[in-house]
């Protein structure tokens, strides 16, 4: 992808995730963003990618620089990792598998780390209920999202 095709890629991102909201959930759409450059470019684009897109999300919100940096960055070194060879050999499970995780693993370190730096944003339990929710949403994702080398 091109410099603008990600531009626009994250713009619509951003944009889709501000106005869609399933059960009063809004998805993670970023979290796709990051994992499909962890899986197709490498660890390093991925974490790149990661700090890009987490470092704007973390300017748009009202909080802390970093959470959401240093998720989108974990969740940009993780797929190419365990997904494209390096540990599993890719299959659409591991795919759906792999974007439930690193949603999961995003929304994890963003809430314990704007718990121990700042305050937490919601409770454990609404914490907890929509990073599921938002993990389910993504996980059909994750089965499209495929390595260079997948058959």
């Amino acid at each position: 992808m091109t410099y603008v095709a990600w531009a626009l890629a994250v713009l619509l991102a951003f944009l889709l995730q501000a106005k869609i909201s399933i059960i009063s959930i809004v998805p993670n759409l970023t979290v796709l963003l990051v994992y499909y450059a962890g899986m197709k470019y490498g660890e390093t684009r991925g974490m790149t990618v990661g700090l890009i897109i987490g470092g704007i999300e973390d300017s748009l919100s009202a909080s802390i620089i970093g959470p959401n940096m240093l998720g989108k960055a974990l969740a940009g070194f993780f797929p190419s990792f365990f997904l494209s060879g390096g540990f599993f050999i890719w299959t659409p499970l591991f795919g759906i598998l792999g974007a439930f995780l690193l949603t999961m693993i995003d929304n994890t370190v963003v809430f314990s780390t704007l718990g121990i730096f700042d305050r937490p944003p919601t409770s454990p339990s609404s914490a907890l209920r929509i990073a599921i929710m938002q993990s389910l949403i993504n996980a059909a994702a994750g089965m499209f999202i495929r390595p260079p080398h997948a058959d």
